[in-house]
């Protein structure tokens, strides 16, 4: 089970930190809102095309629970990736992709807020070690920014698509116990209804691009890989091993998403993202060693 959960979760930062890079990439040749449409409504239509019958038959359970789905992939998949496709306009690649390590800190606090669960002291500590990366890459090195709220437009967007996701993964553990594809159903139709607004006001403030041959390479990649594949995969973690546990391996998305922006982006390296990673990575490896030990006892 295990071994299962952290193939899909490895699979899906990958998919996920590319996600970061064809952001970057689309500048250009489709803008942000576009792109975000695009995505998740033609998302919608291959899914609902492969899996309206087995949904057909989870309706009674997915009923009571349709419009909290609904809002849920309003959230978590749209509202997510409108902050971070924006966010790419103003920062790097490698800001947004160090930035997304904050998500499990704050499922860890989302899940004791609203649910009581805790979790061990070692397992925090990790947690926090990882968020203390995300801060030192938003202030860019420099915490007195920070303290003076002198952030960069794109890393404030980001930090608010975090919260987005954040809240996203924590309120998977009250959907309907159902097959992925029903799942992804109502989430990929929140997703795209809330798309439209945010295209009409790109539209209307003159700012849309309408893809050319690039920016459909884009949108077939945040189709295929991103947004059906990644979240296939992730729902199906948060089921193995539980949100808090599956939220941690967000923190590699940051690893990946670093990685590919400096092989295909060639964007500059600097210190305080070596010192980032480095605090991600060892907090990814304090938290899961402490909930591997917590499993055996």
């Amino acid at each position: 089970m295990h071994r299962t959960a952290y193939t899909l979760l490895f699979l899906t930062a990958i998919f996920w930190g590319g996600n970061v890079v064809i952001g970057k990439l689309a500048l250009g040749h489709v803008s942000p809102m576009v792109l975000n449409a695009a995505r998740w409504s033609v998302a919608l239509v291959i899914l609902s095309a492969t899996g309206w019958q087995r949904f057909a038959r989870d309706w009674t359970l997915i009923r009571p629970r349709f419009l909290y789905l609904v809002l849920l992939g309003a959230i978590g998949f749209s509202g997510f990736n409108i902050a971070m496709y924006s966010a790419l306009v103003y920062t790097s690649g490698i800001n947004v992709s160090i930035e997304q390590a904050g998500v499990p800190l704050l499922i860890l606090i989302a899940n004791y807020v609203f649910f009581g669960q805790k979790a061990p002291l070692l397992q925090v500590t990790g947690f926090v070690v990882s968020c203390i990366g995300v801060v030192i890459t938003a202030s860019h090195g420099d915490i007195g920014r920070l303290l003076s709220l002198d952030l960069n437009m794109g890393d404030l967007m980001m930090l608010g698509g975090i919260a987005a996701y954040a809240a996203y993964a924590v309120g998977l553990r009250l959907k309907p116990n159902v097959h992925w594809q029903s799942l992804m159903i109502p989430l990929l139709a929140g997703a795209t209804l809330i798309s439209i607004p945010t295209l009409w006001f790109e539209a209307a403030n003159g700012q849309m691009i309408l893809p050319d041959s690039r920016g459909w390479a884009v949108i077939l990649y945040a189709v295929i890989f991103p947004s059906i594949l990644g979240q296939i995969f992730f729902v199906r973690s948060v089921e193995l091993i539980g949100a808090n546990r599956a939220g941690l391996f967000v923190n590699l998305v940051p690893v990946f998403g670093m990685l590919l922006s400096l092989l295909i982006l060639r964007e500059e390296f600097y210190l305080y993202h070596a010192v980032a990673a480095a605090l991600v990575l060892g907090g990814i490896w304090i938290a899961e060693t402490s909930a591997l030990r917590a499993n055996r006892s």
